[in-house]
């Protein structure tokens, strides 16, 4: 029996910034448990190897889905990072606080104190951006003046559609301009670089890897330790405060039903004692799903570097030599949210990115011939899924239940963003770099087209959230605004599984930027 003041399951985006708010006091101990191993791999800090991070068995596990009628009865594959720092580790860096609409309705939906001006203060305190005398912990580059020359070209097309063109695509406007990245001097930024490292040479954080939480002990209706396994022994650990799931939405709710708490009839029929009936754990998956159309181009892009033998040798020197060129910049060079109907509020996300590929088991193939991708992703979906325990093992993935495309409002926005794609892709800046379509023809698409190849081939962007969602009612939520699980003591879920509604962009900055205050209130609680 080891014992802890806090003990932290998960140590991705949200348990990293926990472990390094809640171990400040040097009195206080924390345990961090991580189900995965180090993060230390070439892939990991290579902002480019993003392709290779999220396909490697070793940083990701892979979580099927079950058939989606939404999208033509396919069935998904959802890698999440199993490794220090979680989906930090394998994502595709770009930082996107998300729209003042998006908290706001977080407010709105019985999390009260999560409205848009408490959490940009919140964000304030976290970035640190090039040139900031005193930066917060998580590194947010502009990477503009490393990004190809062909992604200027996306930029010229969106001002040629009377789209904006912005120098910061976090003060929420509508328009494009080039992602700003969480890449410091060359390099991946983790939440495990900006906030693990730190909780851990100051000596009071204790992170054990390969340790995968089994179940949380509850007792007398209070969370009282974890039992996990690590390196095939049984291992108990005690709170003396507080248990902080941070396992992400997909198993952040598995363990909470494989512990007995969720919906009473699931637990019952896989054989588990029921400690609190609580309904919607699982409940709510919303998830942001994009279309990718590619295109041969007459300009070079980035194939030219990166499609070639020569090239890749080449590029990797120049990056092993000075942390500079292709290899140094993120896959998602330009892009930004866009309202599909005039006058209304952002609602469709734009990737524009200078380089075509494709993926196969052995992992990503470039193609030398030059091209470009336009890819779209509608923001706030209305369709709701479920997360479901398989069985009473832990080692048994749960049942991911996407229902995609579920309500005619979500269908409607898959057509209005094809439309802005249409429109973009028809600008004279990139129709005189478009030689070719590759794959379905955007422009030849009419509604019903757009509609059904989005069944047909559009994806997940992993952004998978809402399964343990704050509320004030028992009945249509899990945690309380405070995050604390309704109806069960010293346990508290911190990861994107707590978003009421899922975020309009990418969410691993709404991830962090809830953990720090959820810190924050945790500290409050327990002083």
């Amino acid at each position: 029996m080891t014992e802890y003041d806090y003990i932290i399951i998960g140590a991705g985006s949200a348990g990293c910034v926990l472990a390094d708010r809640l171990s400040q006091s040097p009195q206080t101990r924390v345990l961090v448990l991580e189900a995965g191993g180090s993060d230390r791999r070439f892939w990991v800090k290579v902002p480019l190897g993003y392709a290779f991070a999220y396909t490697d068995p070793r940083l990701a596990i892979t979580c099927p889905t079950e058939e989606d009628p939404g999208l033509a009865g396919r069935r998904g594959s959802w890698p999440r990072g199993r490794v220090v720092g979680g989906c930090s580790s394998i994502n595709a860096m770009a930082y996107m606080r998300g729209l003042a609409v998006d908290f706001d309705d977080w407010a709105r939906s019985g999390a009260q104190g999560w409205d848009w001006p408490t959490v940009r203060a919140v964000y304030d305190g976290l970035e640190g951006t090039d040139g900031q005398t005193d930066p917060g912990p998580v590194r947010v580059s502009d990477l503009s003046r490393h990004m190809h020359q062909f992604s200027r070209a996306f930029l010229t097309a969106a001002a040629e559609v009377g789209w904006p063109v912005l120098e910061d695509l976090n003060t929420g406007a509508p328009g494009l301009g080039c992602y700003r990245s969480t890449v410091w001097k060359g390099r991946r930024w983790s939440a495990a670089d900006a906030f693990l490292r730190p909780a851990l040479r100051r000596g009071a954080v204790r992170l054990e890897t390969r340790a995968q939480v089994r179940r949380i002990v509850i007792d007398a209706g209070e969370a009282r330790g974890v039992i996990y396994r690590q390196h095939g022994k049984m291992v108990t650990a005690h709170a003396r405060r507080e248990v902080i799931v941070a396992a992400g939405a997909i198993h952040s709710p598995q363990l909470l039903q494989l512990s007995g708490i969720g919906p009473g009839a699931l637990l019952q029929d896989h054989g588990l004692e029921v400690h609190n009936p609580l309904p919607e754990v699982g409940r709510g998956l919303q998830d942001h799903l994009a279309i990718t159309y590619s295109f041969a181009a007459y300009p070079k892009t980035l194939n030219a570097d990166l499609g070639t033998l020569q090239g890749r040798l080449r590029s990797g020197m120049r990056y092993l030599a000075t942390r500079s060129g292709p290899l140094a910049v993120p896959v998602n060079q330009v892009g930004g949210y866009i309202a599909s109907n005039p006058g209304s509020a952002p609602d469709t996300q734009i990737y524009c990115n200078p380089m075509v590929y494709s993926y196969g088991p052995k992992g990503p193939t470039v193609p030398r011939a030059s091209g470009y991708i336009l890819s779209a992703q509608p923001c706030r979906p209305t369709s709701r899924g479920e997360i479901r325990i398989a069985s009473p093992d832990p080692d048994d993935a749960p049942e991911i239940r996407a229902n995609s495309l579920a309500t005619p409002e979500d269908c409607a926005s898959v057509i209005r963003a094809g439309h802005l794609l249409q429109a973009l892709a028809q600008s004279a800046t990139l129709m005189q770099a478009r030689r070719a379509a590759i794959g379905p023809d955007l422009l030849a698409l009419d509604d019903e087209g757009l509609l059904s190849d989005f069944r047909a081939r559009a994806s997940t962007v992993f952004h998978p959230s809402c399964t343990c969602r704050m509320g004030n009612d028992p009945a249509n939520s899990v945690l309380d605004a405070r995050l604390r699980v309704h109806g069960t003591g010293r346990l508290r879920v911190v990861d994107a599984s707590a978003f009421p509604n899922i975020t309009s962009g990418n969410t691993n900055a709404p991830t962090m930027m809830l953990a720090a205050r959820a810190a924050d209130l945790i500290l409050e609680d327990n002083r």
